[in-house]
């Protein structure tokens, strides 16, 4: 029997509730792991709340490292022992998982379980935020949100590392320090005054390049009007809540602008596309363009705790849990 952290019912972090569950063997084309490190992510949230709905009950979370204890038939790319992470596939927030073996890449030696499980799907989802949906040039200036949490320190170290102008935003002092040391330009505590104004003061009332907003309800407006004519927003998430358009008019007074709603699901599609895009970020981290920061771990029987803490925005950098 593996523990493991089960939805039954959608709602706060207290549908999340440890039980004990039997894996069995892996299938064709499946891998049977045992999770050293587990990340947790905002989208483990969204699935928990049925904002993004998945057939009950499941296992929550989706990135995770570990061992290949099992192979299942037809599976060549992995044997017993190997060390491997992933992203995608629900059911990691588990001593033991099934995983298709298509969605594992193999970790570097270099790379520990706590760090891929902090960078797999923060690392993957800044890779082609930068070089896919927008692929930023050095010169270019950009707005990142909450910049100290677990994408937005990638997205600033690694966009700052291509020679792009930072502007950052964070709730709190201590969060803008967090971006400041991750390479932003300007950090802005956008709890403190306007920092639509601040921004568009930095570019010289341009406005910047494009936006990457992964705080969504609470940023959008004030997003759209810190873009330059025929920039990009790329609203990458919904921590604050749900965004809508009612009238897309507002994108044509406001200067012919563009908004996309990226997902890893459509950049990472195919093995080919998963795996180039996971060792980029290995790549990324071995040459020291990107520190991955680890900013809490808790036991696995303590997920709802996480997620408390996660919701009440009171991390910063990647979490945890450890089973």
């Amino acid at each position: 029997m593996s523990k493991a952290v089960v939805v039954h019912r959608l709602g706060g972090p207290e549908v999340l509730t440890v039980e004990d569950r039997e894996v069995g063997a892996p299938g064709r084309g499946q891998l049977k792991l045992r999770n050293h490190s587990i990340g947790i992510n905002f989208v483990d949230v969204y699935q928990r709340t049925g904002a993004y709905k998945l057939d009950l009950p499941f296992v929550a979370g989706g990135e995770g490292a570990g061992e290949v204890i099992a192979v299942g038939a037809g599976v060549a790319d992995f044997q017993i022992g190997d060390r491997v992470g992933y992203t995608g596939p629900v059911g990691a927030y588990a001593e033991e998982r099934l995983l298709p073996a298509d969605r594992a890449v193999q970790l570097p030696d270099a790379i520990s379980y706590e760090t891929a499980a902090a960078s797999l799907l923060k690392g993957g989802t800044a890779q082609y935020l930068l070089f896919a949906t927008y692929a930023v040039k050095r010169g270019e200036t950009i707005l990142v949100h909450a910049a100290a949490g677990g994408v937005g320190s990638i997205l600033t170290q690694w966009a700052s590392a291509l020679g792009v102008r930072v502007i950052a935003t964070a709730g709190s002092d201590e969060k803008v320090a967090l971006a400041r040391a991750a390479g932003a330009d300007l950090a802005i505590n956008y709890s403190n005054g306007d920092w639509v104004k601040a921004v568009r003061d930095a570019t010289g009332g341009k406005g910047v390049d494009v936006v990457y907003d992964g705080v969504g309800k609470a940023t959008f407006e004030g997003s759209i009007d810190c873009l330059r004519p025929r920039g990009m927003l790329v609203s990458y998430g919904s921590a604050s809540g749900a965004v809508s358009i009612p009238n897309l008019g507002i994108l044509a007074s406001k200067g012919s602008l563009y908004v996309t709603r990226p997902t890893m699901g459509h950049y990472h599609a195919t093995t080919a596309e998963f795996r180039d895009s996971m060792n980029a970020v290995f790549d990324a981290i071995a040459k020291g363009t990107i520190k991955v920061a680890i900013g809490a771990r808790w036991p696995l029987a303590q997920a709802a705790e996480a997620h408390r803490a996660l919701e009440a925005r009171e991390t910063t950098g990647s979490l945890l849990l450890l089973p």
